[in-house]
């Protein structure tokens, strides 16, 4: 799904998110948006214009009273021909604005003025969101219809600041473009989707256990993915530390037994894609008490049993997916492995990539796959984990017409 002849009036506010919103117009001017962008006197302490209107490629709005811009009433224009607002980074300050349906400048009159969408992409200091005054504009503006992306917990501007008050990145502001004005556009409506996600952990005793790096990034934003282009989605997941995606039913789970499972009791299905990086071994027989450490004598041996392979049994399922997807987790010769394993696991599409330690892709933010089938090899670039689920789940919904 694209943003082909769509309109976004971009509204960026004060504060040092404000950085990122450069990078939020390239990414939707490169799915064919419109953008015309609207900057607050804070935004232009932190970017400048210029920049803005050079990658918006179109002019920059600024002033109430412009005499150029106001001729016609240029406010209401702005609020009336964009098929969605976006406001971001939104402030405390705008959103105390908009919460109270002031207008005293270009940014608080058009947003009072539009009867489109608007999404906002709150920035702030934590204290800042968490502090009565905004939790109670924030109930105001979602009772008002207004959507939000964010803010996301993390490291803030500040020195030795951290929370929830990030503006959420780029890819997944854009993301949620896509979901608001995608809504009546649901390529996946009505298919079913079963993905797997996240590591598994295989006990060895009731602390111990065998695991691998997975962050479970990736399989949670392709289940999300293809649940904003209208699939019914079940995301099996292992354990992880990152929340569970929205629109998505989820199963929590914990060993590769229990992950196949679920994920087969979920068939019959349009679409299987298999990202869990599932532990091909597990202990043949985990003990019910601790395994103490004894003084002299050496550890004892772990005898280990194959786990069943997930990809290859939903592959050759009698319920097999129409479309099923497995990912190769490679630290060497990534292209033949994942050729062979495309035909060995009865997959339609192998999503491969190169795990190695100097890559940072294992329990990383970013990825860099091979999309292999009987078709041939397309080589993605490196992309943010979100853009490629972006990316898998648009291949998708083509191959399924």
């Amino acid at each position: 799904m694209d943003l082909s002849n769509k309109r976004i009036l971009l509204i960026i506010s004060g504060g040092i998110a404000a950085y990122k919103s450069l990078d939020l117009i390239r990414r939707l001017r490169e799915r064919g948006a419109e953008v015309r962008p609207v900057m607050t006197a804070a935004a232009q302490q932190f970017i400048t214009p210029l920049a803005v209107g050079a990658l918006a490629a179109s002019h920059v709005y600024a002033e109430l009273f412009s005499r150029e811009d106001e001729q016609d009433v240029g406010h209401i224009r702005l609020a009336r021909e964009a098929d969605l607002v976006l406001v971001a980074p939104a402030s405390a300050d705008l959103m105390a604005k908009m919460a109270h349906g002031m207008a005293n400048d270009l940014a608080s009159a058009v947003l009072l003025a539009t009867d489109r969408p608007v999404l906002i992409a709150p920035a702030m200091n934590p204290k800042m969101w968490a502090a009565p005054a905004t939790l109670r504009n924030v109930a105001v503006l979602k009772a008002d219809g207004i959507r939000f992306i964010g803010p996301v917990a993390g490291e803030m501007a500040e020195s030795n600041e951290a929370g929830t008050g990030r503006m959420a990145e780029p890819l997944e502001i854009v993301a949620a473009v896509l979901a608001i004005l995608g809504e009546t556009l649901k390529p996946l409506a009505g298919r079913t989707a079963v993905v797997t996600s996240g590591p598994t952990h295989e006990p060895i005793d009731p602390v111990r256990y065998i695991a691998n790096r997975s962050s479970g990034r990736q399989g949670h934003a392709i289940a999300a993915a293809l649940a904003r282009l209208g699939a019914d989605v079940t995301l099996v997941s292992g354990p992880v530390t990152i929340p569970d995606p929205p629109g998505v039913t989820t199963v929590h789970v914990e060993t590769a037994q229990q992950m196949l499972d679920a994920a087969t009791s979920r068939l019959p299905a349009d679409i299987a894609v298999m990202v869990a990086a599932v532990a091909d071994w597990r202990v043949a027989s985990s003990v019910g008490q601790k395994i103490k450490k004894q003084p002299g004598e050496a550890p004892p041996p772990l005898m280990l049993t194959e786990n069943p392979d997930i990809l290859k049994t939903v592959g050759h399922h009698e319920k097999r997916p129409t479309l099923v997807v497995g990912f190769a987790a490679e630290t060497q010769d990534v292209e033949n492995n994942g050729r062979a394993k495309l035909a060995r696991k009865g997959a339609d599409m192998i999503v491969a990539n190169d795990v190695s330690p100097g890559t940072g892709i294992m329990g990383g933010t970013r990825n860099r796959v091979k999309i292999i089938s009987a078709a041939g090899v397309e080589e993605w670039p490196d992309l943010d984990k979100s853009e490629v689920a972006i990316r898998l789940a648009d291949l998708i919904a083509a191959k399924l017409g």
